[in-house]
C-alpha cells in the first residue's frame, strides 16, 4: 500500500489496538486466473512467540482449497473509519480528499487443524460474547452445534510485514486542522469517528 511518510503508522501497540476494533477484515489471496477474497472476523493472536491472524471461511468456499499450495503471501486488510473531507473546509483554494485507517497484513498462509480451530473459535467467541446476559461461549455449545465446525476450515498466517496507514490530514496546518475536526463533528457516525481519530492523533 502506497503511504506518504506522515501517515505512516508503526506504533505494533496502536496497530494491534486498530485491529482488535476492526477485525471484520478481508483475505485476498491469487488463484491462477485471478484474486479472490473473503470477507470475515479475524484475530490477532500471539502463538508460541510469533503473531498470526487467524480466522475462518466456509468449506464451500472455494478461496481455502489454493491455500495448501499457495507460495506468495497473502494480503488481509483491516479497514477502519473513512470519510469525505470537503476544501471548502480549508483556508486556502485546494483538491477534496478522503480521510481514512486502514491495516495490510502479508504472510504465507497455513490451515488449522481441527483442534487449533475450536480453540480459535472459543477466543473469537469470548470477545464478541464477554459482557452479554447469555453469553454463547464454546465450551457451553453442544456437541451437536459443535459438529458444524465441519463445514468452515481455520487458517492462520504469521504477520511477516504490517504497513498501517491513518490518513487523518496530519499535511494540513493548524487552523484548517481544527476545522476539519469541527465540520466532522457535525457528520454522520463515520465523520465522528474521524473526527475523534485526529484528535487523538493531534494530542498524542
Amino acid at each position: 500500500m502506497y503511504i506518504p511518510k506522515r501517515f505512516q503508522i508503526k506504533d505494533f501497540d496502536k496497530i494491534k489496538q486498530f485491529i482488535d476494533e476492526n477485525s471484520f477484515g478481508t483475505i485476498i489471496s491469487q488463484t491462477e486466473n485471478q484474486p479472490i477474497a473473503t470477507h470475515t472476523p479475524m484475530l490477532l493472536r500471539k502463538i508460541d512467540q510469533q503473531y498470526f491472524v487467524t480466522g475462518h471461511m466456509a468449506k464451500a468456499n472455494p478461496q481455502w482449497k489454493s491455500f495448501e499450495s499457495l507460495k506468495e503471501n497473502v494480503l488481509i486488510i483491516f479497514q477502519g473509519p473513512h470519510t469525505y473531507i470537503s476544501s471548502s473546509w480549508y483556508q486556502v483554494e485546494n483538491v477534496p480528499t478522503w480521510n481514512y485507517q486502514a491495516v495490510h497484513i502479508y504472510g504465507k498462509i497455513q490451515l488449522m487443524d481441527e483442534t487449533e480451530l475450536a480453540e480459535d473459535l472459543a477466543i473469537l467467541l469470548k470477545k464478541y460474547e464477554y459482557g452479554r446476559k447469555n453469553p454463547v461461549l464454546w465450551e457451553t455449545l453442544s456437541e451437536q452445534t459443535k459438529q458444524q465446525i465441519n463445514a468452515i476450515v481455520g487458517f492462520k498466517v504469521p504477520v511477516e510485514e504490517i504497513q498501517a496507514a491513518y490518513k487523518l490530514s496530519q499535511n494540513r496546518h493548524t487552523t484548517d486542522f481544527e476545522n476539519i475536526i469541527e465540520k466532522l463533528s457535525e457528520g454522520d457516525e463515520q465523520a465522528q469517528q474521524i473526527a475523534k481519530a485526529m484528535q487523538e492523533i493531534r494530542n498524542k
